[in-house]
């Protein structure tokens, strides 16, 4: 480090620390054991008067690391922020005296606990520095919008209004997508009781009057390359013609393809002109303008039936087995503009469940009843085709009885297909087996891990809708609309306002060198030792954001502004030549390596817990302040994510003589919650191999275990803590204290 280190530690007393702790001894602890050159207490440090000495130790006294020991890091952010320094913490509050009791039995190992915890963050202290910006950043106010239906236009719009410039790209010859061909929306205001007008023409008009918006119709996108403030974009036209246009971030709106109708000719669909989806009689109203709806036969309807759920919400072969959100609420509004037309137009609407989402869903079906439209509870079989009506053959759900009806029009309520583009997986191969929704790429990324944006489940692109919606594999580039999860044009347009904002973000946070979600406003990125490097190309390969390529010599080639921060990089290298300034092997294997280790006569086992920051670090943190009690002996860790855990870690540990280790990361698969999206199932692959490592230091395979855990999970955190206490209690200390 071209500067000279100085350590301060800085000891809290406040929040009942100073009645439980002997504060003092931990400031000695601080300069005798961790080589603090300053260790002062304070009674209540993160008021004025404790943040000004700190300051003032920086200012005056050369202090250029500070470790603040007292609350949990997830606590204070705003007092504790010193700038151009590095800042660590140990958590003796929510850590140590909120899960032990106060009792002088406990006393003792409550500050063995609390000592060790003032090593660590001093130790921790000694191997960080503060992050200095990334020199490869770019600016640029510029958001492509992939898709011009209402999800990409709203983006769009939102985008313009808040002093940003928009390029939608549409590859049809106009915008406003499956809207535009709608004659009525579902309401989106109150009384939700009568459909509405679509808004496209709308936001038409507003798009063609703004001179933030740029539209390039008849179009695709041919290439895209680049990362967050310097994303280019091959723009090609019907014609041939290509321009390249550079962009800050990316909204990706391609929308839905309706499931194909042609795969239920039990449903009459292709045998009768009479049987259409709902998008086909959404078509037909428009062309009525309010008038009468006609078959295509040119006569008037005087009997219609929905069919929910057709083709999908179903495990049979070539079905969705998935419900697409808005298909209920529309067969509503679709049986409306008949009563609305003529009252005396039967109207049956067949479900199997009925479905209203959004805050007037309800208010909505109940206008319906009062219209007139009948709701049925039922399966339909069949629509037989025969004759001069059509006949829906169904099961009566409430009788419990076959029955049928005879009708002029059957309307199919089929599902959402996302038009995510081609799927690829990480190595950039075709799934044999899984979804496939498009023929052709939509971005055509020139990423090694392919074309477009991975996909989730049954083909829509990778976003987790409840924890951190809009965001992808891809920084910088976000999903809205029927893409992401199929939904109502209501919810398109509200998912369209997230994905604009998380765009605006990323370019902010591009032209300033900081990481995106979920470590937004992070300086740190990832550096490496070219020399030590061994061309595996496990971190190029484990990355979950595409975020290392490989230069011409094969080594890592690092693309700062893709990277998350998560460290997942860093947990894959074998050789340990990755880290970051803020974290790295060094900075958790030193913690690990420096705290007390009882020899075996003390009879006091040493546990190690590393924990997920966004998740199992939260909910350790929760359980503290709710009391929740749980060993002496754990050391807790928090690690940026699962994924960036080294083995080595875990080796250096046991052979320090650890007793035990818990590692604690986000729940992982098809409703995961990792932060980081494969961290945890990487991490949980390379643990399923420390087996292996466990045998060659003859220890047995209880000692060390990884566990799923969600934020919520209170009770459960501190249980997974306690019960590696009582495994190791069973199965004896580590061999390697004696």
């Amino acid at each position: 480090m071209a500067d000279e280190m100085k350590i301060g530690a800085y000891i809290c007393k406040g929040c009942g620390i100073g009645e439980r702790l002997d504060t003092a001894q931990m400031a000695q602890i601080a300069t005798r054991d961790a080589k603090a050159a300053i260790a002062k207490e304070h009674e209540f440090l993160c008021n004025a008067d404790g943040i000004k000495m700190i300051q003032d130790d920086i200012d005056n006294e050369g202090v250029n690391r500070v470790a603040i020991i007292g609350c949990s890091r997830r606590a204070k952010v705003e007092a504790f922020n010193f700038k151009d320094v590095a800042i660590t913490r140990g958590n003796i509050r929510e850590g140590v005296i909120w899960v032990r009791p106060d009792t002088d039995e406990a006393r003792e190992t409550t500050q063995d606990m609390a000592d060790d915890y003032v090593r660590m963050a001093v130790i921790e202290a000694k191997f960080c520095k503060p992050p200095t910006p990334n020199e490869e950043t770019a600016y640029n106010r510029h958001v492509l919008v992939v898709g011009g239906g209402v999800t990409g236009m709203t983006a769009a719009v939102e985008i313009a209004k808040a002093g940003y410039s928009a390029t939608i790209v549409e590859k049809t010859g106009a915008l406003g997508g499956a809207a535009a061909k709608s004659w009525k929306r579902i309401p989106q205001k109150s009384p939700y009781a009568d459909p509405e007008d679509t808004g496209v023409a709308d936001l038409i008009k507003f798009i063609e009057d703004s001179d933030k918006i740029t539209v390039h119709l008849n179009s695709t996108l041919t290439k895209t390359s680049g990362a967050p403030g310097r994303f280019s974009a091959d723009i090609t036209a019907e014609s041939g013609s290509t321009t390249t246009e550079n962009f800050g971030a990316i909204v990706q709106a391609s929308g839905y393809t309706e499931y194909d109708a042609n795969q239920l000719p039990e449903l009459g669909y292709g045998k009768s002109d009479n049987v259409v989806t709902q998008a086909e009689l959404d078509a037909m109203a428009l062309a009525a303008d309010g008038g009468p709806i006609k078959t295509k036969d040119g006569k008037e309807v005087k009997s219609v039936a929905f069919v929910q759920c057709a083709g999908q919400r179903s495990d049979k072969e070539g079905h969705l087995n998935y419900c697409s959100g808005h298909c209920c609420s529309t067969s509503v509004k679709q049986a409306m503009y008949f009563k609305d037309q003529n009252p005396a137009i039967d109207t049956n609407v067949i479900y199997t469940d009925l479905r209203m989402p959004g805050a007037g869903g309800e208010d909505f079906y109940r206008s319906g009843q009062r219209k007139g439209v009948t709701f049925t509870k039922g399966c339909v079989t069949e629509v037989a085709t025969g004759g001069s009506e059509l006949e829906v053959k169904f099961k009566d759900l409430i009788l419990n009885e076959d029955t049928s009806e005879k009708v002029d029009l059957v309307v199919l309520a089929t599902g959402q297909v996302a038009n995510s583009g081609l799927n690829i997986d990480e190595v950039g191969q075709d799934e044999p087996g899984e979804w496939k929704t498009n023929p052709e790429s939509v971005l055509n990324l020139s990423y090694r891990q392919g074309k477009d944006i991975p996909q989730l489940t049954m083909g829509f692109n990778d976003s987790h809708f409840i924890c951190f919606p809009y965001e992808t594999r891809r920084t910088g580039i976000y999903t809205a609309g029927p893409v992401r999860r199929p939904m109502d044009m209501q919810q398109a347009m509200e998912d369209a306002v997230g994905a604009a904002m998380k765009a605006i973000q990323a370019v902010e946070n591009a032209g300033k060198g900081r990481a995106a979600h979920p470590r937004a406003g992070d300086l740190s990125y990832p550096q490496f030792r070219r020399e030590g490097c061994t061309q595996c190309k496990r971190c190029t390969v484990e990355c979950p954001f595409g975020a290392i390529d490989e230069d011409e010599q094969r080594f890592p080639q690092f693309n700062e502004a893709r990277c998350r921060r998560c460290g997942t990089c860093m947990g894959a290298c074998p050789v340990r030549v990755i880290s970051f300034e803020n974290y790295s092997v060094d900075s958790v294997g030193q913690q690990i390596k420096n705290i007390d280790i009882p020899d075996e006569f003390e009879e006091k086992p040493r546990i190690l817990a590393l924990a997920c920051e966004n998740d199992a670090y939260p909910a350790l943190d929760m359980a503290a302040m709710n009391r929740v009690e749980y060993s002496a002996f754990v050391r807790v860790v928090p690690v940026r994510c699962l994924g960036s855990v080294n083995l080595i870690w875990i080796t250096d540990a046991l052979n320090s003589g650890y007793d035990g280790a818990v590692l604690m990361g986000c729940k992982k698969g098809e409703n995961y919650q990792c932060h980081f999206v494969k961290g945890s199932e990487m991490a949980s692959v390379r643990m399923s191999k420390v087996d292996d490592t466990l045998q060659s230091l003859s220890l047995e395979p209880e000692r060390v275990t990884t566990h799923e855990v969600a934020i919520t999970d209170i009770e459960r955190a501190p249980e997974i803590i306690n019960e590696m206490a009582e495994t190791i209690e069973k199965i004896g200390l580590s061999p390697f204290k004696f």
